[in-house]
């Protein structure tokens, strides 16, 4: 629950709100960030990699918004209603109350919903929406219908938005006044009009507004109409949650996370992005790590559908599977997947920086597209096996065609393994014999031996598969391994250089939990920075990044992921010494107190304990919820 004081000093157009100060809402095509003040601050339309409508969050003055803003001090409270992503923002005064819920029906096309309603006294709003057109690069017209209280938004490089005013409520009296007026923003930096919408509101009376994509021939919704919305909107997501079949000790924030992991996922196609954000920065001091994450990584994706399936959620395994099948139709020409997709399954996503935005807290280049999409990455093949695997064990059976291009696939990591490659933190410096790399290729091939057993598929090239999974295990055990520091590499190149993606190894069964070697690297990793470790108040870095170059430079921030990664080899371990078990849980309650106050995960934790990077970031609330999956089974065994 967030608690916020409306109505400071700061003018609206002043005030910046931090990564965690935001909720998301989303329908499964694109997603929205409303801030804790009620503000939609990021708003991609159509799609989730559509050029932004509203990016306040990447420039406070001219990015786009749409406020809603009580006209008296009050203060608000910002939670979910129960088992949804339905955000809902309450405003408290002495004399009066009233709250909004925001969300986005499961439908096409988009309609970004904000309904307000007064539950005491009376209160008056102001609203003003003031989009900014592709990145605020294109400028609009605006039309205002007094009469059917509704502006038309008219972007001929983008697209075209209809903004709706329905008033009205069963037990009302009467309906509210409303009123709607175009202004001009561009002394603000804004290269087309803003709407204003005011209007007040007593106990029991409710205004709703839709903004929406334009539909030809479309009228204004009745009353009873956008109530719909709300009621079928709040019966699909509690409907879902109640799929979830975890039941532990921390089944809320599970299903919190399962319920942002669902937002992440686009219906057509069954890809599920890394986040639904650009650019927000990893460090903000001047680092410029700010990245588009708004793609469907092959890894990202495969981890998410991983969580999901532990929780019972089969339909999005079973698209999952189907998305991947897509992809196989049309491989490289080597028989290799791209590390990374637009969520309709194209290749390009050119990188390109917004010299106009200014960024998050200032922190520049703003930045869309992903260079990372020519990368060679050779993990993700042992993420999208385990993931089809796990799939198989709890979905619907794999199609024959579908197994034939998973063999390709491992035949092709068996060709490929012993390359360098820039590995799952996609450096931007010098390809790499990254161990990450190398054991997420043993997982590839280890599942694919797995799925033919199972499933007793063909597998002519069995004895091949075999070889070079011991291969590839007894060179890791080998050139991985630094005997006279104790842990694990990160390549065999930086032999003395700490990677706490290593602790990857146990959660995927390349090593046993307390195999020696594998809890003399998690010892390290857990020490402090100054005594040579990546750990620092429960939270774990992804790698010193003063010993390794990774081609971009600067600081970061603890990775949320790494830390969970720590907290499930804890566990593992655990399950044959008490300490660490209760260490594992220790560490895990300690996170769950970095999550925001709605629950929602970042990439990063800052040294302040600040949420960095984009967000939410579904690598992290994946993690979380395999760790409480995870640590649970370990404690009801002991």
């Amino acid at each position: 629950m967030v608690l916020q004081t409306s109505n400071s000093k700061l003018s609206f157009h002043e005030r910046e709100t931090d990564i965690e100060e935001h909720g998301v809402i989303g329908n499964c095509m694109t997603a929205a960030l409303v801030s804790s003040n009620c503000t939609t601050a990021q708003l991609s339309m159509p799609y989730f990699d559509s050029p932004s409508i509203f990016a306040r969050i990447v420039d406070v003055k001219k990015g786009g918004h749409w406020s809603i803003d009580p006209q008296t001090a009050t203060v608000n409270k910002q939670m979910y209603l129960p088992s949804t992503n339905i955000l809902n923002t309450k405003f408290l005064a002495d004399d009066a109350v009233a709250n909004v819920d925001d969300f986005m029906p499961l439908s096409s096309p988009t309609h970004l919903v904000r309904r307000v309603e007064c539950l005491r006294g009376t209160m008056s709003f102001v609203s003003e929406c003031a989009p900014a057109f592709n990145y605020a690069r294109s400028g609009h017209s605006v039309r205002v219908d007094s009469g059917s209280n509704t502006a038309y938004f008219d972007c001929p490089d983008h697209i075209n938005l209809d903004l709706r005013c329905t008033v009205g409520a069963p037990d009302a009296v009467s309906d509210p006044a409303v009123s709607l007026t175009s202004h001009n923003a561009a002394e603000r930096g804004f290269l087309g009009d803003a709407v204003c919408i005011k209007f007040s509101l007593s106990e029991g009376q409710v205004v709703t507004l839709v903004l929406s994509e334009r539909e030809d021939n479309s009228t204004s919704p009745t009353f009873a109409s956008t109530e719909h919305l709300l009621e079928s909107t709040t019966q699909y997501w509690l409907q879902w949650s109640a799929k979830m079949q975890y039941k532990g000790r921390w089944r809320e924030q599970v299903l919190r996370s399962a319920l942002s992991l669902k937002l992440l996922t686009f219906a057509p196609t069954g890809a599920v992005i890394a986040a639904p954000t650009f650019s927000l920065p990893e460090d903000l001091h001047g680092a410029g790590r700010n990245w588009d994450y708004r793609y469907a990584w092959l890894r990202d994706s495969s981890f998410t559908v991983y969580a999901l399936v532990r929780l019972g959620f089969k339909e999005e395994a079973n698209a999952y599977v189907d998305w991947i099948a897509s992809l196989l139709e049309h491989p490289n020409s080597d028989g290799s997947l791209q590390i990374v997709y637009t969520i309709h399954g194209q290749r390009e996503m050119p990188e390109i920086e917004l010299p106009h935005l200014a960024g998050h807290r200032g922190q520049k280049p703003v930045r869309i597209g992903n260079g990372a999409a020519d990368h060679l990455q050779l993990d993700v093949y042992g993420a999208v096996l385990d993931a089809v695997y796990l799939a198989q064990k709890h979905a619907n059976p794999l199609s024959y065609d579908c197994w034939v291009g998973m063999r390709k696939l491992v035949d092709y990591v068996c060709d490929a393994w012993n390359q360098p490659d820039l590995s799952i933190w996609e450096v931007r410096s010098q390809k790499q014999n990254f161990l990450y790399s190398k054991v997420m290729c043993w997982v590839a091939i280890d599942r694919g031996l797995r799925l033919a057993d199972k499933r007793c598929l063909p597998c002519p090239n069995r004895l091949k598969w075999l070889e070079n999974r011991d291969n590839i295990y007894e060179e890791i055990q080998e050139k991985g391994y630094n005997k006279q520091l104790g842990f694990f590499s990160q390549s065999y190149e930086n032999r003395d250089v700490l990677d706490s993606s290593i602790l990857i190894m146990p959660l995927t069964f390349f090593i046993a939990p307390t195999d020696p070697r594998l809890l003399s690297t998690l010892k390290h990793v857990l020490l402090s920075p100054e005594k040579g470790g990546l750990t620092s108040n429960n939270l774990v870095s992804r790698y010193d990044v003063t010993k390794a170059n990774d081609g971009i430079g600067g600081e970061e921030g603890a990775f949320g992921l790494c830390t969970l990664w720590a907290c499930e080899a804890l566990c593992r371990a655990g399950a044959y010494d008490k300490k660490l078990l209760s260490q594992s849980v220790v560490m895990l309650e300690d996170f769950l107190g970095y999550t925001s106050n709605l629950g929602l995960l970042s990439e990063e934790i800052g040294k302040g304990g600040q949420a960095l990077g984009n967000y939410p970031q579904g690598f992290s609330a994946v993690s979380l919820i395999s760790a409480c999956f995870n640590v649970d089974r370990a404690i009801e065994k002991k």
